[in-house]
Formats: structure tokens, C-alpha cells, sequence
């Protein structure tokens, strides 16, 4: 291994002042490791003797499809992570956790952990159903024992604080089933993954790990996004606090559309255990949990997760579990909020919070230090995600040397080329006849001439290949909108730009689509062009035609059209010419540097 490289690393005195965070904890010195939450692991899976005869009766009996969300939930309960959780919740534990953070029993549980299904067609209570992945392999059958609907919007205010559709969960909630389902769990096989198989250790696994290194206190970080330096020195600083050893712990199950992709940031997290740390003070470990991005509730729910996992400490920086910002540009959550729930529970968690301030590089003594203890007019360095994105990884620029090893740096250029050789998905929304389809073909050529090349997915075209046989109601109109954004977003991800002109009349549906992709890569266009001008430029007669009865919820006519709140780029079409306009996008992605200036 090689040796810990102490450059950037925060300076210590022998005699810290009263109150100093780095200052060792002195713990009652437990006999024995950190017992799980509630006592004991749960533990859902079947013995392999009885296996084959519930394969055999699961071949008879109603499947229904799990989501990604819902595979990663059943993979976490199977094994014991959300102990002392056994199973999707019924109508009392799900009810309590919504409104007091508390399931049925008064056991402190943040967040919702819920099956859904839209129709109950073959499920009833007393029923056996078979649970498949998206590849339709058997993973579980649950004996349906309650049957419930649930609030969208009580979920939606009371754990995420918000009904803003920029949330990623709450927008999601929308294509969650009517009725959530419970009852008991048979595990008959857990997701099978073919990559880091060697770091993915469940909850067992883990604190065996983490006993043979010898440490009754561990101290868990979770992450979402590659570590740099000032990380190491916030973990190398939580070490020395508890004498303890680091659990290393990235989520790989779900986190926010558009972070880093998990392969690239588990390379990065190979690279820095091995560099930074000395021999036995880590334990790199994944964890297949699907994020809700609900800040506060979430910090206490991942210091639940961790305590099952082994670890009796965990560090909740500022912004932990963050979404961002909401649809007028505000944070969704106090920088400070998730920090002070997160401590709020902790005795009756059972595990400590250790809570830093954001941390800076002093350059003129080569270290860092939490902005608290810097003098004021003290000289820094901080780089902000968006800075690296934009100013670093976005224009090709090398990472500076103080932010990050040069090893991940490496890694992180390899894997995201310069803005202008990524991918962006430029959304036309508007009124049928309001001009997106006209704009959007002017735009591929304007593109073609500055070198890049372009996809339309127009919203007509669409329909006759992608969704032929879906109609006019909501529901379809949603698939048929989220069908572009799948198709759109894959474009995207292999560096295309996708131009998607499609009428898209709601809100939710739209931002449902923005969030499959990589923040700042997908360009809402508003094609703002009155009802009555629209009708005027209908050759096709449609507008005539639904005036008259004859096609039923057209947009405008018999249907609403939402305006967007906060598009990246408004277009008026009375007085401004659709080449105007497309090039208006094209110096709206020169800015963002999507396109080499001229």
C-alpha cells in the first residue's frame, strides 16, 4: 500500500481548545461491537433446503414487476439494513413515519419504505404474489396481509417538505401505484450484480470486516460524489476523534439523475483507501440503498442504516442529502438542517453525529481547516460542484493540485469529456402549431454547421414509431413524454444532442424528464405563442376539429397546457422568425459551452 500522503492534510496542536470537534471522544468502552438497531439483523432470506419448492410455487402464482427503487428496498430489507424493518409497511407504520418519524411501535423511522401498485387486479389480501426485477428474475413472493392507498401530498409536504415537482422524489411520486401493499417477505435470491462484487457486503458481511480490524468504534461516511482532499481531511479528522476505523460507505443503489455515475466514483474511492489512509484504518464497503434526497429525515435514516451495518459514529457534512435547489433557484433544504436532526436523535439512535463545517485550502500553509476556525480575511480556496462541473471537467481544465489527488483527477477527466463534447437535450414545449417542430429543424442545421451532430425526436413522429396505439388521456400523454425524455437521455449519455419538440402540456411529466438527466444538460425551451396564432397556423385543422367535438382532450381547446415556471430560454414567435429564435439556442449553448465560441 502505498504510503498516506499528508500534504493537504489539516494541522493539529497537542492541547485543543475546549469545544475543539477534534478533540477524541471518550466513549464507555462497550464489551462488545455496536448491536444492530432493534437488537438483531433481520434476515428475510429462505434457506436453500426450502428454496426450490417456493421457486416451484412461485411459477404458479401472479407476478408483478418491481422498479429499481423498489429492488433496492427489498435488497436492503432482505438483508437487515433497515432492521428492524421486515417488510414493505403497512398502513400503521407507514401512517406514523410520515407524520412522527416513528413506525408502529414508537421506533424512530424516517422515511417511508413502500410497495405500490396502480391496479388490484389478482392481488387481494390472503394472496400470494411473486416480486421479479426488470430482467423478470424471481427475487422474492409476498403473502399480501393489508392493502392500502396513501397521500401523495401528505408524503410529499410532510418527508420531503416540499410539493415542488424539481424534487426528485416528489416528481417520481407520481408514477407510483394507487394502493401500497404488505405483508410477509420470502427472499429467495438478492439482485445479482456482475461488477465490484468484492465491496459488495451486506450487512454481516460488513461487521465481521470491521471486527477482524480490531476498532469497537467506526465512524461511517456516506457519499454520492467522489472524494477530494478535503474529505480526507474531514475522515482522517473523524479517525483521530474516535480512535475508530473509517466505513468507506458510497451508495451505488439510487442516488440524484445526473451525479457521477457509481463505476466512476467507486475507481475514485479505490484510489483514495489505498492512498490516504494507513494500513487497517478503512473498509471500503457499497451500499445498494435507493436515496430520497430528503435532507434532514434522510441523515437520520442513514445513521439508522449505518448502525446496522456496524458503525456507531457517522459524519453528516453541510447539504447532507441534498436535492439542490427548487424550481425558483432556493435550496430545498438549511445547510445546517440535516446536521441539527441528525443530532436531534442520535441518543435514541444510539449513534453519534460528528458534524463539520465545509472545509477550505489555506494556501499559504498548504493545509486544510473547517471555515469556522479560519481567521477572519484569512486567504482560501474552495471549489464549488458546479465550479468543478463547469469550470474544470466541462472546459477540459486539469483539477488544481491542492483540490484533489492527481490519480482521481485522472479518473474523473477520463470519464467526462469537455462540455462540448458532451451530450444536452434541448426541450421544445408548447402549444401544437406554436412553432417547436420548424424551430427545432432550423436548430439541427445550425448545429450541423458548428460540427455537431443532432437527434430530433419529434412528438408526431413519436407516436408512429415509439408509442403507436397510446391516446390522448393524461396517463398517456405522460408515457408517451417520458418515452422521449428514456430515448433523449440515452442520446444524451453517449455524448448526442437530442432535440425533442413535443406539446408535453404538464408540468409534472416535464420535470419527471429533467431529472433523467445530468444536471445542466437539459435545456427547456418555451415556445410561448398565443392560443389564438396557434389556430391561425393549424393547416392540419386540429384545433378546428377538436372546436367541434371531433377529438376529445386536445391542448387548448378541452385540455390545459402549463406553462413552465422557470424554462431556460422563452421564445416569442409573432414577432421574432423561427431562425431567430434557433439561434438564439445556439448562443444560449455557446454560453453554457455546449459549442465552441466562434
Amino acid at each position: 500500500m502505498a504510503k498516506k500522503d499528508t500534504k493537504h492534510l489539516a494541522s493539529g496542536t497537542n492541547e485543543p481548545e475546549a469545544g475543539d470537534r477534534s478533540r477524541p471522544i471518550r466513549m464507555e468502552q462497550n464489551p462488545t461491537f455496536i448491536s444492530p438497531y432493534g437488537g438483531s439483523l433481520v434476515d428475510l432470506i429462505v434457506d436453500a433446503v426450502k428454496r426450490k419448492d417456493i421457486f416451484d410455487l412461485a411459477s404458479s402464482l401472479h407476478s408483478i414487476q418491481l422498479t429499481q427503487r423498489e429492488t433496492c428496498d427489498l435488497e436492503m430489507l432482505a438483508t437487515g439494513a433497515f432492521s428492524p424493518l421486515g417488510t414493505f409497511m403497512g398502513r400503521e407504520d407507514f401512517e406514523r413515519v410520515v407524520g412522527e418519524m416513528r413506525l408502529g411501535d414508537g421506533t424512530v423511522f424516517p422515511i417511508p419504505v413502500t410497495l405500490s401498485v396502480n391496479s388490484l387486479e389478482n392481488i387481494a389480501t390472503g394472496r400470494s404474489i411473486a416480486l421479479r426485477d426488470s430482467r423478470n428474475d424471481l427475487l422474492a413472493i409476498l403473502d399480501i396481509e393489508e392493502i392500502f392507498e396513501w397521500d401523495r401530498h401528505r408524503l410529499a409536504s410532510e418527508v420531503f417538505g416540499t410539493e415542488d415537482l424539481r424534487h426528485p422524489l416528489v416528481a417520481e411520486t407520481h408514477r407510483w401505484g394507487k394502493y401500497n401493499l404488505s405483508g410477509s417477505l420470502r427472499v429467495l435470491k438478492l439482485p445479482v450484480y456482475y461488477d465490484f462484487n468484492d465491496l459488495r457486503l451486506t450487512p454481516t458481511q460488513t461487521r465481521q470486516r470491521l471486527a477482524e480490524l480490531g476498532r469497537r468504534n467506526v465512524v461511517a461516511f456516506q457519499t454520492r460524489n467522489p472524494i477530494h482532499y478535503a474529505h480526507e481531511v474531514m475522515t482522517q479528522r473523524a479517525i483521530e476523534m474516535t480512535d475508530g476505523t473509517l466505513l468507506l460507505h458510497p451508495v451505488v443503489g439510487m442516488t440524484k439523475e445526473g451525479d457521477i455515475d457509481y463505476f466512476t466514483r467507486v475507481r475514485t474511492y479505490r484510489t483514495v483507501a489505498q492512498l490516504a489512509y494507513e494500513k487497517g484504518q478503512v473498509l471500503l464497503s457499497l451500499l445498494p440503498l435507493a436515496m430520497r434526497m430528503a435532507g434532514p429525515r434522510e441523515a437520520v435514516w442513514h445513521a439508522i442504516i449505518r448502525r446496522n451495518y456496524g458503525a456507531n459514529h457517522l459524519i453528516v457534512g453541510r447539504d447532507h442529502a441534498s436535492p439542490g435547489v427548487d424550481s425558483h433557484g432556493k435550496p430545498f433544504y438549511g445547510p445546517s438542517e440535516a446536521q441539527e436532526m441528525a443530532q436531534k436523535f442520535s441518543d435514541e439512535i444510539g449513534v453519534k453525529i460528528l458534524s463539520f463545517q465545509e472545509f477550505a485550502y489555506l494556501p499559504d500553509e498548504e493545509r486544510y481547516e473547517e471555515s469556522g476556525k479560519i481567521p477572519a480575511g484569512g486567504k482560501t480556496f474552495s471549489l464549488s460542484g458546479t465550479q468543478i462541473r463547469e469550470d474544470y471537467l466541462g472546459r477540459g481544465n486539469e483539477l488544481p493540485e491542492w483540490f484533489t489527488r492527481p490519480e482521481v483527477a485522472s479518473i474523473l477527466s477520463a470519464a467526462y469529456p469537455p462540455l462540448h463534447r458532451q451530450g444536452v437535450c434541448i426541450w421544445f414545449t408548447g402549444l401544437s402549431g406554436s412553432g417547436k417542430s420548424t424551430t427545432a429543424e432550423i436548430l439541427v442545421s445550425l448545429l450541423l454547421e458548428e460540427g455537431r451532430q443532432a437527434t430530433v425526436l419529434d412528438g408526431d413522429v413519436v407516436r408512429t414509431h415509439l408509442s403507436k396505439g397510446l391516446g390522448f388521456s393524461r396517463d398517456d400523454r405522460d408515457i408517451n413524454v417520458t418515452r422521449i425524455g428514456f430515448v433523449a437521455s440515452e442520446i444524451v449519455r453517449h455524448g448526442g444532442i437530442a432535440i425533442c419538440a413535443a406539446v408535453s402540456p404538464y408540468r409534472q411529466s416535464r420535470n419527471q424528464v429533467r431529472l433523467m438527466f445530468r444536471e445542466g444538460s437539459f435545456i427547456e425551451v418555451f415556445v410561448d405563442t398565443p392560443l389564438d396564432v396557434c389556430e391561425t397556423r393549424d393547416a392540419k385543422g386540429m384545433y378546428a376539429k377538436a372546436r367541434r367535438g371531433e377529438i376529445k382532450d386536445f391542448t387548448g381547446v378541452d385540455d390545459v397546457y402549463e406553462d413552465p415556471e422557470t424554462p431556460e430560454i422563452t421564445l416569442e414567435t409573432v414577432e421574432r422568425s423561427a431562425e431567430s429564435n434557433a439561434r438564439a439556442i445556439v448562443e444560449l449553448l455557446q454560453a453554457k459551452g455546449f459549442l465552441k465560441l466562434p
